[in-house]
């Protein structure tokens, strides 16, 4: 009796399987997880990724632990994976990744949960931002080589470094997508995008310590649209000219984006007598500054925590760069600031209808450009840069 129970058992959750597995759902609660969920994750994803079909893996609402997990492709169709509960990172920091998703074509995250990478417990030991050789942190997020790709409404919090890292993407959108983290979270960057084209970031909200997207080489036909950002550093393309073989970025489009109580706005930055490089075609349109300490910045002396040396300029060549309707407040007198190389001035750069408003006491409030002789239209507010 006890063995014809124990087959009866086993049979429907066989039949429980295989009606998930035709219906396209794969949930993961089917799958027994334990305390950490990984290896229930793992097993839903290969099934569905093995599906001739578009499929979905499930994880309901609840709180779960995940250890560091690896979806891999290719898959043999469209995958989703669909987030509505909470789920968290090991408290202890371990090699540099958490989840990752790799090589696959047809990717969708959506839901209405979260990935938690419990940073807490690990920002005070992060000394990445100023210490060339830290030990490594995990990223919250990793898309790696993926195409085709939905990120939709879910939620990044408290990752222990990146929160997102795009590497070798191709036609990738965060719609509706939110990341939280405190102001002094260190190098807790919301979304760095890398060697990837056709990124699209819409409508989504992001609080963090470092910042809110960074734009690094290789990057390609980038447009960031309805972005609000605060705390953090700004919109960032940079830092560039740091490392060998760097690749050329090319069509970035930041518009109607609100930064509020950032350190920097919209920003370019390249690290001054290292490497060579190039950014064109770059524009920044329709944004609010609300007490902004850097609104509008270019930094070709880029240089933090004294990493380098400004003895010789920057070897990275700027072109073709816009700022278009840009208003609001700004906390230091000089609210736009075009610092270019010396030994590659920047080229074609526009600055038309800049009015920002210094909101200190060390005024009066200016524009200081160097190395650069921007083309002027409409109004420009604070005055300078002639």
């Amino acid at each position: 009796m006890v063995l014809r129970v124990g087959m009866l058992f086993v049979c429907l959750v066989l039949m429980t399987l295989t009606a998930d597995a035709r219906s396209g759902v794969f949930d993961l609660t089917k799958y027994k997880p334990g305390g950490d969920i990984a290896q229930a994750l793992l097993a839903a994803w290969k099934e569905a990724c093995a599906s001739p079909t578009p499929s979905k893996v499930l994880i309901p609402g609840g709180k779960y632990t995940l250890g560091a997990a690896e979806l891999l492709g290719p898959c043999k169709a469209p995958i989703e994976l669909q987030v509505e509960g909470k789920v968290m990172a090991p408290a202890q920091p371990k090699g540099e990744s958490w989840v990752t998703f790799q090589r696959i074509d047809g990717l969708t995250l959506s839901g209405k949960g979260s990935f938690n990478g419990q940073g807490h417990i690990a920002w005070a030991s992060n000394n990445c931002h100023k210490n060339p050789a830290c030990k490594g942190f995990p990223i919250n997020l990793r898309f790696n080589f993926v195409n085709n790709a939905m990120i939709k409404d879910v939620t990044s919090e408290e990752s222990k470094t990146f929160h997102v890292n795009v590497l070798g993407c191709k036609n990738i959108t965060f719609q509706n997508f939110k990341i939280v983290a405190p102001a002094e979270s260190p190098n807790t960057d919301g979304i760095h995008i890398g060697r990837s084209e056709g990124v699209h970031i819409i409508d989504s909200n992001i609080a963090t310590g470092d910042d809110c997207i960074s734009i690094g080489d290789g990057a390609k036909q980038v447009h960031v649209q309805g972005v609000t950002c605060g705390p953090g550093h700004g919109i960032s393309i940079g830092s560039l000219g740091k490392y060998d073989n760097e690749e050329p970025v090319a069509g970035i489009f930041v518009k109607h984006c609100t930064l509020k109580n950032t350190d920097n706005g919209v920003r370019i930055k390249s690290w001054p007598a290292m490497k060579g490089g190039s950014a064109s075609d770059i524009h920044f349109e329709d944004i609010v500054m609300d007490n902004v300490l850097n609104p509008v910045i270019v930094d070709q002396e880029y240089c933090p925590w004294n990493q380098c040396s400004k003895n010789a300029p920057s070897k990275v060549k700027l072109s073709k760069i816009s700022f278009k309707n840009i208003r609001g407040t700004s906390k230091t007198p000089e609210a736009v600031k075009i610092i270019c190389s010396s030994g590659f001035p920047c080229q074609d750069l526009e600055l038309s209808n800049i009015n920002l408003k210094y909101t200190g006491n060390q005024g009066p409030a200016k524009s200081v450009c160097k190395n650069v002789k921007p083309k002027i239209t409409g109004t420009l507010n604070p005055p300078g840069c002639h």
